[in-house]
């Protein structure tokens, strides 16, 4: 059997290779970056194959597969290396999934969705929430929700809304509908007319400071440098909504607010109103359990919602965050401890984490 000097290497001639390291730990995380061959066999695996490990004087490296078949070797029909990689192919049906819920009037039962990649409801459940955080279920009412807030704002009808969205009876989508949208469906279709949001632009260490509260909460805990342009975002949000500003009373929420983000380990005792999907809110859960002084990496936060696949959903999250310091994203840091993007500018992220760490 004939073997590539360039792209085949014998494990037996230096047994600390990292790739030799990688293969007894069946790490699925080095697969595609190489494969390797056993000679007594005649096949070739990849690094994560659950195959019994094999004589490292019988064993080979290769670059491709395409490497290892020029050589003789012929695919491993439990891992099958000649295939999409199980977590791509997987990545794929899910996102197939996805379509097909997004794309139908009534969600899909779950054998559907399983059956294209040929596994189990259950076995489907299981992949499904691992790469997006969410079920089918919970990932089928995200998207009615959504399909909701696009009708009630083209529609003159909230009852031709609500059906054309995908629910069933309007009783189940008004059982939710306040905690979805912050407010009743007529106000949000009317872009938030009627409806009171109290604001108030303050100072604070970190610059300028913009708090505002609806009528369940604060919704909006906004930093920057320019005053003008957080009250722009916040217009934005809401561009029919009675915006009430210079309220005496108030004044000393955002006092409330402003001594909370200076000392965080004080906590801060007001009702909040926290709008997102279901995925962020299991997110914004986990940061608001981290404790002042601590941080976790996006990885960890996405293990901790039993999602470790959705890293980068995760981040997400963290930059839809409306309520800075409350829902602590600036703990949230890349796996080597580095500060990564932050909405509200990275060194306000490390002054927080310094300010914190040194309390």
């Amino acid at each position: 059997m004939n073997t590539s000097k360039h792209t085949t290497r014998s494990l037996a001639a230096d047994p600390s290779d990292p790739r030799w390291i990688a293969l007894r730990a069946r790490d699925a995380k080095a697969d595609g970056s190489f494969f390797y061959s056993v000679k007594t066999t005649g096949v070739y695996c990849r690094p994560s194959c659950a195959s019994r490990p094999a004589r490292p004087e019988n064993i080979a490296f290769h670059a491709t597969a395409v490497d290892a078949e020029r050589a003789g070797f012929r695919p491993c029909k439990r891992c099958k290396p000649d295939q999409m990689p199980l977590a791509e192919q997987q990545q794929a049906m899910v996102t197939a999934a996805c379509r097909l819920i997004e794309q139908a009037e009534t969600p899909p039962t779950l054998a559907q969705l399983a059956a294209p990649g040929g596994l189990s409801p259950f076995h489907f459940h299981r992949v499904f929430k691992r790469v997006t955080g969410l079920t089918p279920k919970q990932y089928a009412l995200a998207q009615r929700q959504r399909r909701v807030r696009e009708r009630l704002q083209q529609s003159d009808s909230v009852t031709a809304a609500i059906f054309d969205a995908g629910y069933n009876a309007s009783s189940r989508f008004y059982e939710g509908a306040e905690q979805m949208l912050g407010m009743t469906p007529t106000r949000y279709r009317n872009g938030g007319a009627d409806s009171e949001i109290r604001f108030a632009v303050g100072e604070c260490s970190l610059g300028s400071i913009l708090v505002a509260q609806s009528s369940h909460g604060v919704c909006a805990i906004l930093l920057g440098d320019d005053p003008e342009a957080l009250l722009r975002d916040l217009q934005d949000r809401f561009p029919k909504a009675e915006l009430i500003g210079a309220d005496a009373d108030y004044e000393q929420v955002v006092a409330q607010v402003v001594g909370f983000v200076e000392a965080p380990a004080t906590g801060l005792d007001l009702p909040l109103d926290i709008r997102g999907t279901a995925f962020q809110q299991r997110v914004w859960q986990v940061l608001r359990e981290i404790p002042p002084g601590s941080t976790l990496s996006y990885a960890e936060v996405a293990r901790r919602i039993g999602s470790p696949d959705s890293t980068r959903a995760v981040a997400g999250a963290c930059a839809a965050n409306l309520l800075a310091v409350v829902i602590p994203c600036h703990r949230v840091v890349r796996t080597d401890g580095g500060l990564s993007g932050y909405r509200w500018g990275v060194q306000r992220k490390r002054a927080l984490l310094d300010r914190e760490a040194g309390a």
